[in-house]
C-alpha cells in the first residue's frame, strides 16, 4: 500500500497535516531568512568592516551558500540512518549559534567564516524537510504539499527584508544577526517539542560507504531525477543571482532607498500566490504541464527583459513588471521540478534529497555568484543571466523527457517503491 494512503503510517506522524506543513515550511524558511534579512544591511556591513569594493559585500551571501552546499551530502545519508529528528535538531543548533556569534564578528573574514558555519547548519533543513515530505507523500500529492510549503515559505522573503530594515533603523547590522538567531531558536524549540519521526524502521539504511555510494549511484543514474534536478539548479541560479545583486539594483540603480523591502516583498508575495495556485491546479492539470509551460514562460519573459535592456535603461516600472512575471513562473517550476525529481526515489529520500540539494545549492550558488559579480550598474547582466539559465533549463527538461513536453500521463499518484527508479 502507498505510504500516503496507509492509515498505520499516517497515524504514526502524530501531528495534524496543517502543522506538519507549517513546521516543514518554517524549517525551510530559515534558509530564506538567513539570506533575505541581510539585504538591507549589506552596505553598512561593508562600510563597518572596511569593505570598499561594492560587489565584495555579496560574499556574505556566497559564504552561506558555500557552507550549505558542502554540508548537504552527509546530512541525507545520516537522516536515512538515524532518522530525521536528530540531524535536523543538530543543524538548527549550529545555525542559531553561528547567527548569534556573527553579531559580534570583529572583522569581515570572521563574519564570512561564521556565515559558512551557519550554512552548514542550514543544510539540515534543506535536506530533511524535503525528505520528511517525501516520507509522507508522493507524486502529485507531494507537488501539492511542496506548493503549500513554498507558499508559507515565501512569507519570509516578504517579511525578512523589512525586519532587517527595522533592525537597521533602531540599531545596526548586529541586530540583524541577533533577530535571526532568535527566530531560529523559536523554530528549534517548536521542532524539538512537536516534530515527529517520519522515517519508518523498514526504510532505514545502514550508514556505510557502500550503502551511501549505492544511493548516490541510483540518484545520478536516474535520468528523470538527475536532469530535473539540473533544470531546477539553473532556475535557482537565476534567483540567487538576483538576491546577490538585489540591493545594488533597487537602491543603486533605481534609488528606492527604504522602499527596497517593500518592492522585494511585492515580488515575493506574487511567488507565494503562484505557489498557492499551483497547489490548487497540480492535482487536476499535472506537474509536467504546469512546470513545462512555466519554464517556457520564464524564458520568454527573461528574453523580453534582456532585449529591452540592450536598447537602453529599463525603467523601474518595467523592471518590476518583468521580474515579477518571471518570478511568478518560478512558483510553478520549483516545487513541481523537485517533486518530479524525487518521485522515483522515495526509498532513499534522505540521500536523494541531499544529492539534489547539493547540486542545486552548489550549482545555483555558483551561477548566482557569476551573475551577481557581473553587475555593472545596469540590469543587462541580470537579464542576460536569467535568459541563459532558462534556455539551459529547458534543454535539461527535454533530455529528461526524451524530447517530449507536456506529457501529463507520466505523472504518478503513487509513491515509488524500491524499484521505482
Amino acid at each position: 500500500m502507498d505510504q500516503q494512503t496507509d492509515p498505520t503510517r499516517q497515524a504514526a506522524f502524530g501531528i495534524p497535516r496543517w502543522e506538519f506543513i507549517a513546521l516543514a515550511a518554517a524549517l525551510m524558511a530559515l534558509n530564506a531568512l538567513a539570506i533575505d534579512i541581510m539585504l538591507p544591511g549589506l552596505q553598512e556591513i561593508g562600510a563597518s568592516l572596511g569593505i570598499v569594493e561594492e560587489n565584495h559585500r555579496q560574499y556574505v551571501i556566497s559564504a552561506y551558500f558555500l557552507g550549505m552546499a558542502c554540508a548537504l551530502l552527509p546530512y541525507g545519508p545520516a537522516a536515512d540512518t538515524f532518522g530525521r529528528r536528530g540531524p535536523i535538531l543538530f543543524g538548527l543548533t549550529v545555525y542559531l549559534v553561528a547567527a548569534y556569534a556573527a553579531a559580534f564578528a570583529p572583522n569581515f573574514e570572521t563574519l564570512l567564516a561564521l556565515r559558512f558555519i551557519q550554512g552548514i547548519g542550514a543544510a539540515s533543513t534543506r535536506v530533511i524537510a524535503v525528505s520528511m515530505v517525501r516520507d509522507r507523500f508522493g507524486g502529485r500529492q507531494m507537488a501539492e504539499i511542496m506548493s503549500l510549503i513554498f507558499m508559507v515559505f515565501m512569507i519570509i522573503p516578504v517579511l525578512a527584508p523589512s525586519i532587517g530594515q527595522v533592525m537597521m533603523l533602531i540599531g545596526n547590522w548586529h541586530l540583524i544577526f541577533i533577530s535571526m538567531g532568535s527566530i531560529a531558536l523559536a523554530i528549534a524549540v517548536w521542532a524539538f517539542v512537536r516534530l515527529p519521526e517520519t522515517l519508518h524502521p523498514e526504510d532505514r539504511r545502514p550508514f556505510t560507504l557502500k550503502s551511501i555510494g549505492n544511493a548516490f549511484s541510483i540518484v545520478l543514474s536516474t535520468r528523470v531525477s538527475l536532469f530535473y534536478t539540473l533544470a531546477s539548479t539553473t532556475i535557482f541560479g537565476a534567483l540567487f543571482g538576483f538576491i546577490n545583486s538585489a540591493q545594488q539594483v533597487y537602491v543603486g540603480i533605481y534609488g528606492v532607498g527604504v522602499w527596497f523591502p517593500v518592492l522585494f516583498a511585492v515580488v515575493a508575495g506574487l511567488m507565494a500566490v503562484s505557489s498557492f495556485l499551483n497547489s490548487r491546479l497540480v492535482m487536476r492539470v499535472g506537474m509536467r504541464r504546469l512546470s513545462h509551460a512555466a519554464m517556457i514562460g520564464f524564458f520568454l519573459v527573461s528574453a523580453t527583459w534582456f532585449v529591452w535592456s540592450l536598447f537602453g535603461h529599463v525603467p523601474l516600472t518595467g523592471f518590476v513588471l518583468l521580474f515579477a512575471l518571471a518570478m511568478f513562473q518560478f512558483g510553478w517550476i520549483g516545487s513541481n521540478f523537485n517533486a518530479i525529481a524525487m518521485e522515483p526515489l522515495g526509498h532513499i529520500a534522505g540521500s536523494a534529497s541531499s544529492v539534489q540539494g547539493f547540486l542545486q545549492t552548489l550549482g545555483g550558488g555558483l551561477i548566482g555568484a557569476l551573475i551577481g559579480q557581473s553587475f555593472d550598474g545596469t540590469t543587462t547582466p541580470l537579464a542576460m543571466g536569467f535568459c541563459a539559465v532558462a534556455a539551459v533549463g529547458i534543454a535539461f527538461v527535454l533530455i529528461a523527457e526524451k524530447g517530449r513536453l507536456f506529457q501529463a500521463h507520466v505523472d504518478h499518484h503513487r509513491a515509488a517503491g524500491p524499484s521505482g527508479h
